[in-house]
């Protein structure tokens, strides 16, 4: 029997310590997250380890409530202390769930904590961790440096001002970049309540009125060439399903001014605006090499009592089983034969799609950049053994796996790092399985340059950081 979490933990092979090895000290780029640049920017001490690990994390909010904690200790006015007794209390049910493992991770590798946490071990731990914050260590730039990470992404709406991006931009004391990628979800969601109050925002830092599409995009550039001097590299869209209907410049006009006008959207007024706008867009960050993101498959805020009560992202989305195929097909297609498909990263948060988009990379790959269209890490719901090892597995089969951009965090938590740990031991376990196999030959030099790359050089040259 194996130690719990030992220095082989998820590698079972020699070959597959040997591949850890080499790549387990690379520098984290990671190009996709939910940090706050403004929680950079203001690199506060956490008052406790309840504050840096349960305050914004829906995924341990999930877990709670699977294990039937009452509200009040997940989101609810329950104190710190009581909340992270709550946590580990839990802990022990998460039988198999990333959870276990990367709380425990996190207590190794921030606090120098190996206990087991649980319902017996929470008051020795929470003593010992809030000692050693209150020590010193913990902001959210010091927490950043340790982890080895070179450069952030934030995700920011067209309307941001970027004023905590200048600000650490302009800060010589921090050696890692910020740069804020570009996240238009609330331009493209035309039908939602919230379109028009955004769209003030928008003509606020825009200086001028929005009254039609012409305008809007006239805007929207506008902001495409100030994240360009702000550093931008990545976009990213969230799509549930793919839309794909083209529309006239006089149609899209005809649902701009519906809206304005207050008037309900069919679903083909609704798709033909997201994809005309979609395809604007695109051409745009082509021009600049910008990569485009693009998150299909989340079937989001499910319980309308919940998100009435405490909003979204709070731990209610799930799994959509839509078709995607026919769509995206579409739409790379019409990009690529204008000359304005930009580099592209494809995401499934079901994984009953890693075949789709694992074959339709192949369709579109230019001689613009290694693997110029992706077939994203992991997400959210396959953020775990089986979800990575299939995802790498469909990439293997399908593509260039020695080209994969790897992983990203895609989390508000500064103590997620130990996650590109989790990926890159799973990694390894993977190609050294392979290896051990007869599968591959034992060619040190290129697997080890391989596995150095998918950790972080390939995702440095893809985008141009």
């Amino acid at each position: 029997m194996k130690p719990f979490m030992d220095s082989s933990f998820l590698l079972s092979t020699p070959t597959a310590e040997r591949l850890f090895d080499a790549c387990k000290d690379e520098p984290i780029f990671d190009w996709h997250c939910h940090l706050s640049p403004k929680e950079i920017c203001e690199n506060k001490t956490p008052r406790d380890i309840a504050e840096l690990w349960l305050g914004g994390d829906h995924y341990k909010w999930r877990g709670m409530r699977g294990c039937g904690v009452p509200e009040k200790y997940i989101t609810g006015d329950a104190s710190p202390y009581e909340k992270f007794k709550k946590w580990a209390e839990c802990m022990p049910k998460f039988i198999g769930n990333p959870l276990y493992h990367w709380t425990h991770l996190e207590l190794r590798r921030y606090f120098g904590i190996e206990t087991v946490l649980n319902e017996k071990t929470a008051d020795a731990v929470w003593a010992e961790a809030n000692a050693k914050i209150t020590a010193g260590g913990f902001t959210p730039r010091e927490l950043i440096v340790k982890s080895n990470v070179k450069c952030v992404c934030t995700t920011d709406d067209p309307a941001d001002s970027l004023e905590y991006h200048a600000l650490l931009a302009a800060d010589e004391s921090f050696p890692v970049q910020v740069r804020p990628a570009f996240r238009p979800d609330k331009a493209l969601a035309v039908n939602a309540p919230a379109f028009l109050p955004w769209l003030e925002s928008l003509e606020d830092v825009y200086g001028a009125p929005v009254r039609s599409f012409a305008a809007l995009k006239a805007a929207l550039l506008s902001r495409i060439e100030f994240f360009e001097k702000m550093g931008c590299r990545a976009t990213d869209h969230a799509f549930n399903p793919v839309p794909f209907k083209r529309m006239t410049d006089a149609e899209l006009e005809a649902v701009f001014a519906k809206v304005l006008a207050g008037g309900t959207l069919t679903k083909d007024e609704i798709e033909g605006y997201q994809t005309e706008l979609l395809r604007f867009l695109a051409a745009e960050y082509k021009k600049r090499g910008w990569a485009m993101e693009l998150h299909m498959g989340a079937m989001r805020n499910n319980n309308r009592r919940m998100f009435e009560a405490i909003g979204p992202d709070t731990g209610y989305d799930s799994l959509a089983d839509d078709q995607m195929a026919g769509k995206l097909s579409r739409l790379l297609d019409s990009l690529d034969y204008e000359g304005n498909l930009p580099k592209t990263i494809l995401f499934t948060l079901n994984p009953k799609d890693n075949y789709v988009l694992g074959s339709m990379l192949g369709n579109f790959q230019t001689d613009e950049a290694a693997s110029k269209i992706q077939f994203g890490t992991a997400w959210w719901f396959n953020d775990n053994i089986d979800g990575m090892r299939a995802q790498i597995a469909a990439l293997g089969n399908l593509g260039v796996l020695a080209n994969f951009v790897g992983m990203v965090t895609d989390s508000r938590s500064f103590l997620s790092y130990p996650r590109h740990e989790y990926f890159r031991r799973i990694l390894c376990e993977f190609i050294g399985n392979l290896v051990e196999n007869g599968e591959y030959p034992a060619d040190f030099d290129t697997l080890e340059k391989t596995v150095r790359d998918i950790s972080f050089g390939n995702a440095k040259e893809y985008f141009g950081i």
